[in-house]
């Protein structure tokens, strides 16, 4: 028997126009994930915010080396030195939220700055998203030669015999040096002359060249210097030697006890960067800082590569910011 199936009301084809503007809409909806997949397709800037031949410049050329090759793109040091490196830090924080501008931060720019400047022109916690932690070094306590002493105990006292008259380099105002040397000022019950540089190499060269006195300094630019006896090493200020330089005592072995500074360097990001592009970011800067060579190359100036997630490092930034905070206030160090 036949019966009647209920006919279906015809498909409405979208006319080109609707069309058009559907798939407008699907785009623009779509297109930060998909930005997010095509990065990177130009060069990267990685800034550093101290002078070539500093730990920053050694760190950022050896990864952004390899970085380049992992992704496809040029990675462009750009070296941005001056005001203990927040000059460099405020650059990035203005700059595109697009993965193609990079920070290589110390622990200057993002855990003692917010204490140290009066107008600091960016926030070191809320205008960088954390990519991952690089490294460590140690922190050398370094004398030219023709001071006349031997070990720490000797510097304390010929510092007390002539107050203000030593003349210490640090790698600039506000920068982990300057605040070691004034930490460790404070606790001996001495006073100095503080020189400011704009970057370790060059003042690394004014203490060779016997301009000022002395200066706590990254090992990465002092090593060489103290190898060719250039500079007298005093100490490590950490708790351990350093493989780096494993006859060097540390500060508590040469009768310094209970002083340690750490100073890391870690990729940094302006905040907003899409969270695609940080994952990677980190993914790859972990294989760079994984591979045989860069480790061994690093690792002999000095450099102890230490990895993280970009969650670790923004904790990282604000356990240093409590310690650092209290030194600041402790020994009365101000940047109007």
């Amino acid at each position: 028997m036949h019966t009647d199936r209920p006919r279906l009301a015809p498909r409405c084809m979208p006319t080109h126009g609707a069309l058009a503007g559907a798939l407008a809409a699907v785009a623009v909806l779509s297109s930060p994930p998909a930005q997010a997949q095509n990065w990177p397709v130009k060069p990267i800037r990685l800034v550093a915010g101290f002078a070539p031949g500093g730990i920053s410049d050694i760190l950022a050329r050896v990864v952004g080396a390899r970085l380049g090759d992992a992704l496809g793109q040029p990675v462009i040091v750009e070296n941005r030195a001056g005001a203990g490196g927040t000059i460099a830090a405020d650059f990035v924080a203005k700059s595109p939220a697009d993965g193609y501008t990079l920070f290589l931060a110390v622990t200057a720019t993002q855990s003692i700055a917010p204490y140290l400047y009066a107008k600091l022109p960016y926030n070191p916690f809320t205008d960088f998203a954390p990519i991952a932690m690089a490294a460590i070094t140690p922190v050398l306590l370094v004398v030219h030669p023709s001071l006349p002493v031997r070990n720490v105990k000797d510097l304390i006292a010929l510092a007390r015999g002539k107050p203000g008259e030593l003349n210490y380099a640090s790698t600039g105002t506000g920068a982990l040096p300057h605040l070691t040397t004034e930490l460790f000022s404070l606790r001996a019950g001495i006073r100095m002359n503080h020189v400011p540089y704009k970057g370790g190499a060059p003042a690394m060269l004014d203490l060779v060249a016997g301009q000022v006195s002395l200066m706590f300094d990254n090992i990465p630019t002092a090593i060489a210097q103290v190898r060719a006896g250039k500079v007298r090493a005093l100490g490590v200020a950490q708790a351990k030697r350093t493989p780096a330089a494993p006859d060097i005592p540390t500060l508590a072995e040469a009768g310094f006890p209970g002083f340690e500074v750490t100073s890391w360097q870690g990729f940094l990001a302006p905040a907003g960067t899409p969270a695609a592009v940080v994952n990677r970011l980190n993914a790859e800067i972990l294989r760079v800082l994984a591979q045989p060579d860069v480790r061994e190359r690093l690792t002999a100036q000095g450099i102890e590569i230490v990895t993280s997630t970009p969650q670790e490092l923004a904790a990282i930034i604000k356990r240093d910011a409590e310690i650092w905070a209290k030194v600041v206030k402790a020994t009365g160090a101000r940047i109007d």
